[in-house]
């Protein structure tokens, strides 16, 4: 949503940190509720942005009924289920990395508008790979890839979707591309040390 003002994160790790830092350049976000089993990392959480954001700990449910959640855990086993998510919210499933790997419940992804970010990782180790193994998921589920939305060949979220789901495993060339802003912004303000990696100078 373009007026999302809240953000759910279920998991107080290293991605639960650049999550809200990256969510909060695109969306005007005022509250963050955070979920974790480990309390420590939760309060190191807490502590980081208490500053900047009306952030508290609560409930996987508490973060699913925020307009955004992000899932960046390495459970196996869903645990973010039907009843913990708003009738609108939009989840980023981060934390499936992996074959097996698996955060979500079947029936939101089924039911949800799902983008994934590249079709033969998201069904090999993305947030789908567990339900797509079994049949439980199929082509027809899965709304479009994330670059087809970008380019402008599909529709994004609309104001008529329910729950939205994004499966991102993560890509190279997201990498590659980042890296070159980066680079481009370093060299354009003089910063950093130019160095021959290849030996080639």
């Amino acid at each position: 949503h373009p007026d999302a003002s809240s953000l759910g994160i279920v998991g107080a790790g290293v991605q639960a940190y650049t999550q809200l830092e990256a969510i909060s350049e695109v969306r005007d976000i005022e509250e963050v509720v955070v979920s974790d089993l480990d309390d420590a990392r939760v309060a190191a959480f807490i502590d980081a942005f208490e500053d900047r954001f009306d952030v508290r700990e609560g409930s996987i449910s508490e973060a699913g009924h925020c307009d955004v959640l992000s899932t960046v855990t390495p459970v196996r086993d869903p645990i973010v289920g039907p009843d913990d998510v708003g009738e609108h919210t939009h989840i980023n499933g981060m934390g499936a990395d992996a074959e097996g790997k698996h955060e979500i419940a079947d029936e939101i992804l089924q039911n949800a508008k799902l983008v994934i970010d590249d079709y033969a990782q998201c069904t090999h180790s993305g947030e789908i790979n567990v339900p797509w193994s079994q049949g439980i998921l199929d082509d027809d589920d899965i709304y479009g890839e994330i670059g087809e939305i970008i380019v402008g060949d599909k529709a994004g979220r609309t104001t008529e979707d329910g729950v939205t789901v994004f499966d991102s495993t993560g890509l190279a060339i997201q990498d590659v591309a980042a890296a070159h802003v980066v680079y481009e912004h370093a060299e354009a303000e003089g910063n950093g040390t130019s160095f021959d990696l290849l030996g080639l100078a």
